[in-house]
Parts: structure tokens; C-alpha cells; sequence
């Protein structure tokens, strides 16, 4: 690199095959919606995206890379590998259990729809390895803003007002997604400014000053907005139970996780030796969103709603992790992410199953459901009790991996009220559970489910159950990948300013 110029050599574009790879592939989905664009009731674009990812997730084995590009604005280790390969295994169930439901309420927009999907994929991949301020935001908001118009795919005129209510919950979605971004950047703003410089590693050796804690406070409620942490939670109800489930799926989880990294480089790769100037807040946004979202998740009625509260509840937990700011915390983060990933997306399939051609999703359309479909009630069970955490499906090991890691923190207190407030989680999932087993159902015929949300289905009860019974090898890859993201943020070079 030369002053004032950057030369772009094959060194740097080779840490970065998988966004390229991600890429292509966007422009091979837009080739094969130009040319499908006239078939009514298409499903190219769908089995080209699923086949797409599944093509990636599998070339990020055969050829993993490690390595800095653009000075070290992003790098590619264990880290980046470990995030982006989960993100791609998220973006595939989702394509699978949205591919009847887009066609049939959206036939006009499928290609929209997957190119969407993937361009937000895109922003997650790159955000993985930012190591730059101003990389990071750009990255966030190219994964942010497809999903404004996703929540929104289905609004079309003259349909039910239950479909109408889509342009509702998408509009405050987008109000919401509008007002936060101006928030984090004023903070970034500042916080650059302090340092002098956009690069990550350099935020430890910004001199503390209220100007510096202004601007950490106002990245935080920038990013709590997109989190969806109490009190920055009023758009999360309302958009979920007007979204439709498979993209509800997408939205309660990888976008969470964006978010929580874009938290991670800053609070912890950046300032992980000064919690002082971090730690409190990040105490009470996570104290306020354990109490509040489930004692408000106790009155609902509405499947969405309940389970989107009880999501705002599980942020509580990821900030719990995050707390712990050294390796250990950012690894039992990593594992809480993939059980909560696999086990809330395969809720909201399971409601799209249930509810998704009658648009009721009260609590009480999953009445005598072990009847009507014993293995979808099953399925339904095993995931709620994962979320519960309850012995001995993933999310038991996720609760109980970042208590551990909390309580040698010294966060004792913080562990307890968890403890209980998962108590009260139980009883509004056992709410469901009773319906589904105990209760008579209003219907007698067999719900019929489509082969693709099915497996979408499958898929994460296989990994709720699978990782419950033998969550090894996800712990040692997410201690690998946390320990990559901890061990190399000092050795990753400061960036020259541009004259």
C-alpha cells in the first residue's frame, strides 16, 4: 500500500473466495430469473439458490482461506469460516421452507425474493471478517436493507386484511431499521474521530473521555434497534406476526447474529480490555430485556408474537455471553447462535406447516395436533423444550455453557436471574405443548405438509437433537473460532489514513 492509493493484488482478493463465490452466484440467480421471468409458478430461481448454497457450503471445506485483504480491512481465519458457513446453512433451510410458500403469495417475485435473501447473505459473510469501522457499517447495511422489502414481498392489493397487515409490520420495520443506522453511525463517527482512525485494533489506545463513552453508547442503541433489546423492541412483535413464518425464520436469527458481531469486533475485538466503558450498559440492556420480554411473552396469545418475544428474551442471553469479553464468552456466544439458529427457525417452520394456508396462528390452531400430525407435534415439542433449555436437546447445552462461562466471570447475580426468568420461559412454552397434546383438535383431516418444508423441518430437529446428544464437535469449533477471533485482533495492523 502506498500512500494516499491502495493496489489490489490476487493476495487480497484470495481471502475473500467465498464472498466472490457468493457473488456468482448471485449473478447465475439473476440470469435464471431473466430468462424463467415468463413461467408462471416458477420454482427455478428457489432450487437454484438452495443448490447454490449447498455447492458453497461445501467448497468452504474443500478449500478454507485464511489471510488478510486490503491491509487488513478483513480477514479470513476460523472465525469468518465458522460464521459464514452457518450463515449459508441458515439461508438454505430457509429457501426450503419458503419455496411453496413464495410461489404461491409471491409468484412474481420469487427471483426478488432469492436475490434478496442472498445479497443479505452476502453483507453477513463480509461482515464476518470486517476489521474496519467503516467495512463493518457498509457490510451491516448490505445486509439489512434487502430484508425491508422482504418483509413486505407478499403485500399485494385486493388480498385479505390479514395480508395487508404485511405493509404494517414491514413499514416499522423500515422506520425502525431507518432511524437506528443514523444512531450507530453517529457513534462510529465519534468514536473514530477519538481514534483517529477506522481500524478496529486501534480503539485501545483511544484516551477515555465522555465524548468516546457518547459515542460507545449510541453505537450500542444503534445496534439494540437492529437486536431488538429492551426498549428498542416495539417493531419485533409486529413484524413477525405480520411476516411470513419462513422469512420470520431468517429475520429472528442471521440478522440477530450480524448484529451481535458488528457488538463483538467493537466491544471486545476493539475494546475487550476496557469493559468499563461498555460493561454497565450492556448489563442493563441485558437485565431489562431477560425480565421484561418474558414476563410479556406469559400474556400472548398469538404463536408469532409469544415466540418473538421469547427471542427478545434469548438476545438477553447472547449479551449475558458477551459480557464475558475474553474467548471463552465469545465461543459459548457462538454455540448459544447455532442452537438457537436451528432450533428457532425450525419453530417457525413448524408454524408455517400448521398455520401457514388458514393465516391462524393463535396458539389454539395447534390444538390436537398430536393427532392430526404426530410428528409435526413432535418436532414442535423438541423445539420448545430447546428453547426452554431443557435436558437434553442443544439449547440445554447453550443456557448451561453460558451460565458456566458468566459465573467464573464473576457475573453470579446476572446467572441466577437467568435461571429463574428461564423458568418462567418454560411455562409459556408448556402453554403450547398442553394445546398440542391435551386439547381436542377443530380439526380431524391430516395436515398435509410440502416435501421441501418438511425437510427444512427435519433438518433442524436432526441438528436440535443430534448436537443435545453429542455437542462436542460444535463446542470445539466455536472454541476454534473464538479463539481465532481473540488471538488475532492485536496482530492485525493498523491502516494507514488516506492524505
Amino acid at each position: 500500500m502506498t500512500q494516499g492509493t491502495m493496489t489490489i493484488t490476487i493476495d487480497d482478493l484470495r481471502p475473500l473466495t467465498l464472498p466472490l463465490e457468493m457473488s456468482a452466484l448471485l449473478l447465475v440467480l439473476l440470469i435464471v430469473d431473466i430468462v424463467t421471468t415468463s413461467i408462471r409458478g416458477k420454482t427455478f430461481t428457489g432450487w437454484v439458490t438452495l443448490l447454490g448454497l449447498c455447492a458453497l457450503f461445501g467448497l468452504s471445506f474443500v478449500n478454507p482461506v485464511a489471510g488478510e485483504a486490503f491491509g487488513g480491512r478483513f480477514r479470513a481465519d476460523a472465525w469468518t469460516l465458522f460464521l459464514s458457513r452457518w450463515f449459508i446453512v441458515t439461508g438454505a433451510i430457509v429457501t426450503l421452507g419458503s419455496m411453496d410458500r413464495v410461489r404461491r403469495m409471491a409468484s412474481r417475485r420469487q427471483g426478488e425474493y432469492y436475490l434478496l435473501l442472498m445479497f443479505s447473505l452476502l453483507g453477513m459473510i463480509l461482515l464476518s471478517g470486517a476489521c474496519d469501522l467503516i467495512l463493518l457499517v457498509l457490510c451491516f447495511e448490505l445486509a439489512s436493507i434487502p430484508l425491508f422489502v422482504m418483509a413486505a414481498i407478499e403485500k399485494r392489493k385486493g388480498q385479505d386484511a390479514r395480508l395487508m397487515r404485511t405493509a404494517e409490520g414491514a413499514i416499522k420495520f423500515f422506520l425502525v431499521g431507518v432511524v437506528s443506522t443514523p444512531i450507530a453511525l453517529l457513534g462510529l463517527a465519534l468514536v473514530i474521530g477519538m481514534s483517529g482512525d477506522s481500524s478496529i485494533a486501534n480503539l485501545q489506545s483511544v484516551p477515555q473521555s465522555p465524548l468516546l463513552k457518547a459515542g460507545l453508547l449510541l453505537i450500542l442503541s444503534g445496534m439494540g434497534f437492529k437486536l431488538g433489546v429492551v426498549p428498542f423492541h416495539m417493531w419485533v412483535p409486529d413484524t413477525y406476526q405480520s411476516a411470513q413464518a419462513p422469512f420470520v425464520a431468517f429475520l429472528s436469527t442471521a440478522p440477530k447474529f450480524a448484529a451481535l458481531i458488528a457488538l463483538s469486533r467493537v466491544l471486545v475485538a476493539g475494546l475487550g480490555d476496557r469493559t468499563d466503558l461498555w460493561a454497565p450498559a450492556v448489563t442493563t440492556l441485558c437485565v431489562g430485556t431477560l425480565v421484561m420480554a418474558n414476563f410479556w411473552a406469559l400474556s400472548q396469545r398469538n404463536t408469532k408474537r409469544l415466540i418473538a418475544y421469547s427471542g427478545i428474551g434469548h438476545i438477553g442471553y447472547f449479551l449475558m455471553a458477551l459480557l464475558v469479553a475474553d474467548s471463552t464468552g465469545i465461543a459459548m456466544m457462538l454455540f448459544y447462535m447455532v442452537a438457537y439458529l436451528l432450533t428457532n427457525v425450525g419453530t417457525f417452520l413448524v408454524v408455517e406447516a400448521v398455520s401457514g394456508r388458514s393465516n391462524d396462528e393463535s396458539i389454539d390452531v395447534f390444538a390436537g395436533l398430536a393427532r392430526r400430525s404426530p410428528w409435526l407435534a413432535l418436532s414442535m415439542l423438541l423445539f420448545l423444550l430447546s428453547l426452554a433449555g431443557i435436558p437434553f436437546v442443544v439449547g440445554f447445552w447453550a443456557k448451561l455453557y453460558v451460565f458456566i462461562a458468566a459465573w467464573r466471570a464473576g457475573y453470579a447475580l446476572l446467572v441466577v436471574a437467568g435461571a429463574l426468568l428461564a423458568i418462567v420461559a418454560l411455562y409459556y412454552y408448556l402453554q403450547i405443548v398442553r394445546v398440542m397434546y391435551m386439547m381436542e383438535p377443530t380439526q380431524t383431516e391430516p395436515i398435509v405438509v410440502r416435501p421441501t418444508l418438511a425437510a427444512g423441518v427435519l433438518i433442524c430437529l436432526l441438528g436440535v437433537v443430534g448436537y443435545g446428544a453429542y455437542p462436542k464437535p460444535l463446542l470445539e469449533s466455536a472454541r476454534a473460532a473464538a479463539d481465532a477471533f481473540t488471538q488475532t485482533q492485536s496482530a492485525v495492523p493498523s491502516i494507514p489514513s488516506q492524505e
